[in-house]
């Protein structure tokens, strides 16, 4: 199995607490950035989905925070589609910091919203497939 997506990202000062840690809703914006990323790598763009009619929808998110990263460090942020039957799939991501360590772990439930009649499309799975120049790259 090939290794998942991922993008690096430098945590910068501005981003972290008083304690010095990157705040918990950083977590959350570099899971979205490796999120469009993958996007990007697997050929579908913000203006292809647009155009599709479809929007994706995150419906939960689940942060594990395993070790604290602080400005500076370098973190690669990885993304993999786990697909299911019906309306809905899993995001599997991992923050890992340059060394190895794994800071945080990020699990998301998502879909595609239909965007004329605002509810989930029966099958994502084949629409992704559809859109997509490298399915692959989603694991289809």
């Amino acid at each position: 199995m090939a290794d998942p997506f991922s993008v690096r990202i430098g945590v910068r000062g501005y981003e972290t607490d008083t304690q010095g840690h990157l705040n918990q809703s950083v977590y959350l914006q570099y899971a979205e950035h490796a999120r469009w990323s993958l996007l990007r790598h697997g050929g579908i763009s913000q203006s292809d989905l647009l155009a599709s009619g479809v929007g994706p929808v995150a419906l939960e998110t689940t942060i594990r925070y395993k070790r604290e990263l602080l400005a500076g460090d370098e973190v690669d942020v990885s993304c993999a589609f786990v697909w299911g039957e019906g309306k809905t799939f899993r995001i599997e991501q991992t923050v890992r910091k340059a060394d190895g360590t794994v800071s945080a772990e990020v699990t998301a439930v998502g879909g595609l919203l239909d965007l004329k009649l605002r509810k989930l499309i029966n099958d994502p799975r084949e629409r992704f497939r559809g859109l997509a120049g490298d399915p692959a790259a989603f694991g289809l």
